[in-house]
């Protein structure tokens, strides 16, 4: 059974729903356990469990939000010392550009090193029932990529 980690952080309730929608995606596969951690409660422990993870986060003043770089610093230096090379998706919701967290995120991820699994999805300005459709396709196209070995 492989195991997929879903880590968000969300002010406004945006991120919470696209991290309810991709792990309800990712629970159609068989064979994959899922975990959904709030980015202020997970740590390099969640991370170091699992065999992929999904980034779910806002950008906020073209940064990366608080509390998602937070768990990233945290985790960074325990990550590369326990040699934790993990596939990624990331999912970001943004007023209208998103691509600062983005360059910010990439360059974190990439030095620990964990490794893009999936193009980044930028889910711009407010919350649509589309969006929650392809979060459920990232979920479940991640979780199928992992019981397949594919990532």
């Amino acid at each position: 059974m492989k195991s997929l980690l879903i880590v968000y952080h969300s002010q406004s309730g945006t991120c919470a729903r696209f991290a309810a929608a991709v792990a309800g995606g990712a629970a159609r596969e068989e064979n994959i356990a899922v975990t959904v951690r709030r980015a202020w409660d997970a740590g390099v422990s969640d991370l170091a469990a699992a065999d992929g993870v999904v980034l779910i986060a806002a950008e906020n003043s073209g940064a990366l939000s608080g509390a998602m770089k937070d768990f990233l610093d945290r985790c960074f230096y325990p990550a590369i010392q326990r040699g934790l090379v993990l596939p990624y998706a990331l999912v970001l919701s943004a007023g209208n550009d998103g691509r600062g967290a983005q360059r910010q995120a990439d360059r974190i991820l990439s030095g620990i090193p964990f490794t893009r699994a999936t193009e980044t999805q930028i889910l711009r300005g407010e919350f649509r029932d589309e969006y929650a459709a392809r979060s459920e396709e990232i979920g479940q196209a991640f979780a199928a990529g992992l019981a397949m070995g594919i990532f």
